[in-house]
């Protein structure tokens, strides 16, 4: 798929990468190069293959879920300048 270079600015553009105007037709052969890749690929026929998560089929290893620090909650609060029933009081910001 070959490109305008005013279509490669502009994609420049919506990726906010500064082209240089020599840099536009290496830029080009890049991106239509890119481009071909995907066209063939969605020329695949994918009929018979199952979808996947992820690309390596193994199990997530998962941690205990057990509670590995204390709580502190009183000694935090015990600096603030304000709290009431467990939660920090603030001055109201929107009126």
């Amino acid at each position: 798929m070959d490109l305008e270079p005013d279509e490669v600015e502009k994609i420049a553009h919506l990726a906010r990468i500064a082209v240089a105007a020599g840099e536009i037709e290496a830029l080009n052969t890049e991106l239509s190069g890119i481009l071909d890749l995907v066209e063939r690929m969605g020329e695949l026929d994918t009929s018979g293959i199952t979808p996947m998560a992820h690309p390596l089929d193994m199990p997530q290893r998962l941690r205990p879920d057990v509670v590995t620090e204390e709580n502190h909650r009183e000694a935090y609060q015990a600096v603030a300048p304000a709290i009431g029933n467990g939660l920090y009081l603030v001055p109201r910001v929107i009126e």
